[in-house]
């Protein structure tokens, strides 16, 4: 779903890229918003969260950095934080690789990371479709939640408002669940300041952690790109973008 080592700019080698942002970046974030191009099939590794990859292995989306003119992204190995693991700084065209498998980085946003494997087998492998698309809760989901499926991919954007239309998250304490096993919470809010924060888990991984959101900030939840539209004391509102999966 979210779906989404390494070589990277910095760390082991790798090399960066280029490419052009369609939207405004955040104001915190000098932009681009995005550099590169997401293929289809590719894995979406979204900000501050985790993705479960074929092997066992996983991948995290710990830091962003933009000069205003290009984009690198902190990987981390693992599908979730611990202690001691190793870390990569990464641009478009660098190559990680996780015990034993292989994935190019194609495109960094602000809001995501795509990979894309090196092996047809962890591709096939992404790509294969679940025994079932009933969520039983924790890492059962994990076909739902961590796939390139596209019968999954398009369940899960259908949970959601059609594009144009918004999602309120109350900041109540409660927790969003939707019926592909993603469960969302709002993580802070800061009506005075302007400013939120956004969690989404599945399958037990946190597999995103949006801090620091501003009116106009993209980000991506279940494979679907939404903008902030509003930030009160009760609620953060989200707006489906009308930008089409690759």
């Amino acid at each position: 779903m979210l779906v989404f080592a390494l070589a990277g700019c910095g760390s082991p080698s790798g090399e960066g890229g280029d490419g052009g942002a369609t939207e405004a970046p955040p104001v915190s974030d000098k932009g681009p918003v995005c550099v590169g191009e997401a293929p289809a099939g590719g894995v979406r590794v979204l900000r501050g969260g985790g993705f479960r990859l074929p092997g066992g292995v996983g991948v995290q989306y710990a830091g962003a950095s933009a000069d205003g003119s290009s984009r690198t992204a902190t990987l981390r190995a693992g599908a979730r934080y611990e202690a001691g693991q190793r870390e990569w700084n990464v641009g478009v065209g660098a190559r990680i690789s996780l015990a034993g498998h292989a994935y190019a980085v194609r495109q960094v946003c602000s809001y995501r990371v795509v990979l894309e494997p090196a092996s047809a087998r962890d591709a096939a492998a992404l790509g294969a479709e679940p025994a079932s698309m009933k969520p039983t809760g924790g890492e059962a989901d994990a076909a739902l939640c961590f796939t390139t499926n596209r019968a999954v991919l398009d369940a899960a954007a259908g949970n959601f408002p059609a594009e144009g239309e918004s999602l309120s998250l109350l900041d109540n304490g409660g927790v969003q669940r939707f019926p592909t096993g993603l469960s969302l919470t709002v993580s802070y809010l800061d009506a005075q300041a302007g400013t939120a924060g956004v969690a989404a888990n599945c399958a037990g991984v946190p597999v995103a952690a949006y801090e620091d959101l501003r009116t106009g900030d993209p980000l991506e939840l279940g494979g679907v790109l939404f903008e902030v539209g509003d930030i009160t004391e009760a609620a953060v509102r989200l707006t489906r973008v009308a930008v089409p999966r690759p």
